[in-house]
């Protein structure tokens, strides 16, 4: 652990504390924050187009404007209908955490206000969907139904790393996209809203997780680690490959085989986890007998030693 992890300003009863003072001092709340009503524009993508799975292809060569607009919108759907159930895993992983901790306890108090927070995050997820008209796909099954049993081992250092393994790699990409006029304003608007909130979680997670792998024993610190990085292996290509190239006239066969295959996304995830990676590795929570499993998410490349 870090000299800086270890100094009493970072404890995780005065981090709680500090995130529950910026949370009331700058909560925010998507029903109001953000215009609903503001109409698409016409010729704008939905997401940045070099962070498009496709991008760089054979088959994004052929696309014109407006297919490739049209894919935008398909991979952003993608990534709502994701984060939105992801959403609800974090809300359940958090109240098993609370389960275990004393009801007046600051740290509860922020896990709690976290919750709130993902509760207007999955709503926010919801209406703009319904803004962009995608078709609804189900997550896919090799997610959602292991997750209710496999989150019971889960404890607070599976919980917490898994928690950062999306939020960390979805907040590369909103934080560009907000900034991106390239991109629809109302994209923009749910990425900083979402980016806003979601710094503060990112905080209580790598507080509460250095604090757990600092009390945990060598076995169970190993038993999690190769977990951790499991849920990683199958949660990220879910995450950033999406499936819905049927719904543009795309053959899925074809562009599935054209994303496994491509250099420049398998560059853009590796940008994504630079950062998560950094401070798992920092935390002790990534070794050697690890690798493989990140290395098949794609977020730790191929050469690292």
């Amino acid at each position: 652990m870090t000299d800086q992890a270890q100094r009493p300003s970072r404890s995780p009863h005065t981090v709680a504390q500090r995130l529950l003072n910026a949370s009331a001092a700058n909560a925010l709340d998507p029903h109001t924050d953000i215009d609903w009503s503001a109409p698409l524009l016409k010729d704008a993508f939905f997401w940045p187009p070099e962070r498009l799975a496709l991008y760089g292809t054979p088959l994004w060569d052929r696309l014109d404007h407006q297919q490739r607009v049209a894919l935008s919108r398909h991979e952003v759907a993608h990534m709502a209908q994701m984060g939105h159930w992801f959403e609800l895993a974090i809300i359940r992983m958090l109240a098993r955490y609370l389960m275990s901790r004393r009801v007046l306890d600051v740290r509860a108090y922020y896990a709690l206000t976290e919750m709130a927070d993902e509760t207007r995050h999955i709503t926010m997820f919801g209406r703009l969907l319904s803004r962009l008209g995608c078709p609804n796909r189900p997550v896919p099954a090799r997610i959602r139904l292991p997750h209710p049993v496999a989150a019971a081992a889960f404890q607070d250092i599976t919980t917490f790393t898994s928690t950062l393994v999306v939020e960390e790699v979805l907040d590369r990409f909103q934080r560009e996209a907000a900034q991106d006029e390239r991109i629809q304003p109302l994209v923009r608007s749910v990425c900083r809203l979402h980016v806003s909130e979601e710094a503060r979680h990112v905080s209580f997670a790598r507080t509460e997780l250095r604090e757990a792998v600092a009390h945990a024993s060598r076995g169970h610190l190993a038993f999690h680690r190769t977990l951790t990085a499991l849920v990683a292996s199958h949660t990220v290509p879910a995450l950033l490959r999406p499936d819905r190239y049927g719904d543009i006239g795309i053959a899925p066969a074809l562009a599935r085989r054209q994303v496994r295959a491509n250099p420049h996304h398998h560059a853009t995830v590796l940008w994504s986890g630079e950062k998560l990676i950094s401070f798992l590795l920092d935390a002790d929570l990534i070794r050697r007998p690890q690798h493989h499993l990140w290395r098949r998410c794609g977020l730790m490349a191929s050469t690292r030693q």
